[in-house]
C-alpha cells in the first residue's frame, strides 16, 4: 500500500511539473494508476480529475489574456467547450474498460506524435492561417473539446494548433484561450466522471496534492531546464508508455 501511494505521489508530482514546464502529465498519470490496479476508465476519469486544479490555475493565470472583444466570445467559447467536455465524457463512460484498453495505445501514440511535432506545427498554423468562419471555429472548438473529454492527453498541443488553423496570430491570447478551454471541458467532465462513480477519489485527492506541488516546482525551474530537452522526455516516456500498453493489449 504504501509502495502504491509513493508511486501515484510520485507520477503526479512529475506530472504537474511537466504540465508546468512542456505539458505531457497525463502520460504519467494513467500508467500509474493503471499500475496499482484502478480499471482503465476509472484511471482516466481520475487521472483527469487529478490534474484538474492545474488546469482552473491555468485559467486563472492567463485571464487578462481574455480582456477585449474576441472570436467567438468567451461565453460562446464556455458553451462549447461544456458541451464537447460532456459529450467526450460521456462517450469515455460508455466505452468497456476492455474496449478502452485496446484504444489506449493508439491515443498515447498519437498524442505523443501530436508533442513531438506540436511546436512546428503551431508555428506553421499561426504564420499561415487565414480567419475562418463562425461555425468552422464553433466546429473545430468542439471536436477538441469531445477528446479532452474523452482523454486528456495531448490536449493543449491540440488547442494551440487549432486555434493557428482558426486564424489567431497571439501566442498570448492562444494561450489564455487554451488554458479557459482546457480547464471548462475539463471542469464539466469532471463533474460527469464524479456523478458517474468513475473516480477513485482517495487516488484522485492525493494525486492533485502531488500535481500542485510538482506544479510549482516545476513552474520555479522552468527557466532553467531547456524546453528541447524536456520535450524529449516526454516523447520518449509516452512511446514508453505506449508500447507498454500495446504489450497489455495483446
Amino acid at each position: 500500500m504504501l509502495i502504491e501511494w509513493a508511486l501515484l505521489g510520485g507520477a503526479s508530482a512529475l506530472a504537474g511539473a511537466l504540465n508546468a514546464v512542456a505539458g505531457g502529465g497525463s502520460f504519467l498519470t494513467l500508467p500509474a494508476l493503471a499500475l496499482v490496479g484502478v480499471p482503465l476508465v476509472s484511471a482516466n476519469a481520475t487521472g483527469t480529475a487529478a490534474l484538474l486544479p492545474g488546469y482552473l490555475a491555468g485559467a486563472w493565470a492567463l485571464r487578462r489574456q481574455l480582456s477585449g472583444p474576441m472570436s467567438p466570445s468567451l461565453l460562446r467559447l464556455g458553451g462549447l467547450s461544456v458541451l464537447g467536455g460532456a459529450a467526450g465524457a460521456a462517450l469515455l463512460l460508455s466505452t468497456s474498460n476492455q474496449a478502452f484498453a485496446h484504444i489506449v495505445p493508439w491515443l498515447l501514440l498519437a498524442a505523443t506524435l501530436l508533442f513531438a511535432i506540436g511546436p512546428r506545427l503551431v508555428r506553421r498554423r499561426s504564420a499561415s492561417a487565414e480567419p475562418r468562419g463562425t461555425w468552422v471555429a464553433d466546429l473545430g472548438i468542439v471536436v477538441v473539446a469531445v477528446y479532452g473529454g474523452y482523454f486528456n492527453g495531448g490536449l493543449g498541443i491540440l488547442l494551440l494548433a487549432m486555434l493557428g488553423a482558426l486564424g489567431h496570430t497571439d501566442m498570448g491570447r492562444m494561450n489564455g484561450i487554451k488554458n479557459f478551454v482546457s480547464a471548462i471541458l475539463t471542469l464539466i467532465a469532471v463533474v460527469l466522471y464524479a456523478a458517474s462513480g468513475a473516480i477513485v477519489w482517495s487516488h484522485a485527492l492525493w494525486m492533485a496534492l502531488g500535481a500542485t506541488v510538482g506544479g510549482y516546482v516545476g513552474g520555479r525551474v522552468a527557466l532553467r531546464l531547456r524546453p528541447a530537452v524536456v520535450r524529449g522526455f516526454v516523447v520518449l516516456t509516452g512511446l514508453a508508455m505506449t508500447a507498454a500498453f500495446l504489450y497489455n493489449a495483446r
